[in-house]
């Protein structure tokens, strides 16, 4: 098969799922066409203007399929290249601009919303990461769709949710190196060491930094020992709140910032016995799943994504509205798994179905139902 992808917001995790889908099939002929994750509103509603002109002649290539994340404008660029509109397109879904905590926002989202709402209705079949996900998407879609002024179409919600499939982004561990633990702390058995704790959310405020300092504040007056290492990505702008965790809590923190050697940190990975998030706005969770995958303990606030991959047992209460309630579950919680699992060498909960080969089969069956739909009749 000969697949375009497009990718107008290439950021981390999105690169992540591009290199999945091409480690996942590569007898398929790859062509991908990204943009750099900054300028969002530019990114948005730019995209289709720059690739119709200064790739022209690579959209105007045969191509089986169109893979596009949901930031391109896929109803523009199908206009501008005509060509295009005569290959069958699925647009990914990340996340969606309806689910965004809207008091930290630097630009208004109904640009974004609508444009996510023409590619999909542009698209043959639209694939969100979590069933969060797609709820959340279909359910803003039809909040919006009433506040318009008039001449709203109805049923543009059925219409979608009538294609819409949710396949999580894989996790590849087929061609990883062993790696030997390492945690730059304590050395000795668990007995005699700090509990090792990981935080992997980037340094932005809707991975919860508030959150996260309110739960090191009652750990400091609990009876449970602890290291922290905190390895999310960190930008010119994170919150304040971030710089205030690693002047308090020093004496705890073994790794402050994004770990560059992908070897090193999976050792890190390797090595911690808990991952912790405290996230406001996540639509799969990649960096969790993927620690858990390396035998950590997750410790997941009852919300988001996170309620359909993690049993109950690894939940502690979400209280959005009362902080320091949530706090105290997420300590409680923590100091249980600390003695009643990690301790007793129980294991953390299997994630096995997110790993590469296990999703291939079901990538494959939609892109071919998309791309061949005369072989599926």
């Amino acid at each position: 098969m000969n697949v375009l992808i497009l990718s107008a917001y290439a950021a981390q995790s999105h690169v992540h799922w591009q290199q999945s889908l091409q480690a996942m099939f590569t007898h398929w002929q790859w062509h991908i066409l990204s943009l750099p994750p900054r300028y969002f509103s530019w990114r948005v509603r730019g995209n289709a203007l720059f690739w119709s002109i200064s790739e022209r002649k690579a959209l105007e290539q045969p191509y089986d399929l169109i893979i596009a994340t949901s930031m391109v404008d896929l109803a523009t660029l199908r206009g501008l290249v005509p060509r295009l509109a005569r290959v069958p397109a699925v647009v990914y879904f990340h996340e969606n601009q309806f689910e965004y905590p809207q008091n930290h926002q630097k630009h208004s989202l109904q640009d974004a919303q609508m444009t996510s709402i023409y590619s999909a209705l542009a698209a043959n079949r639209i694939i969100f990461n979590s069933d969060y996900n797609r709820d959340t998407f279909l359910s803003g879609c039809s909040a919006l769709m009433k506040k318009l002024p008039d001449r709203v179409p109805p049923g543009v919600e059925l219409m979608l949710r009538a294609r819409a499939t949710v396949l999580p982004v894989p996790i590849d561990f087929r061609d990883h190196e062993a790696v030997v633990p390492l945690w730059p702390g304590s050395s000795s058995r668990f007995t005699k060491r700090p509990l090792r704790l990981l935080w992997v959310g980037r340094f932005e405020h809707d991975k919860g930094g508030d959150g996260l300092l309110r739960i090191l504040h009652k750990l400091e007056t609990s009876p449970l020992d602890y290291e922290l290492a905190m390895t999310g990505q960190q930008f010119r702008q994170s919150p304040s709140v971030f710089t205030n965790i690693k002047s308090r809590f020093g004496h705890r923190l073994v790794q402050f910032g994004y770990v560059d050697c992908v070897k090193e940190y999976r050792a890190l990975l390797q090595a911690a016995d808990v991952v912790l998030s405290t996230a406001i706005h996540e639509f799969q969770g990649l960096a969790v799943i993927e620690a858990v995958a390396h035998r950590c303990f997750p410790v997941v606030p009852d919300r988001l994504a996170y309620p359909e991959i993690y049993p109950a047992l690894y939940r502690y209460d979400s209280c959005l509205d009362d902080p320091e309630r949530e706090a105290d579950s997420a300590v409680a919680l923590l100091q249980r798994i600390a003695t009643e699992q990690i301790e007793l060498g129980t294991r953390p909960p299997c994630v096995s179905d997110f790993e590469l080969d296990a999703m291939a089969p079901r990538y494959e069956h939609i892109f071919r139902q998309v791309a061949f739909p005369q072989d599926s009749q």
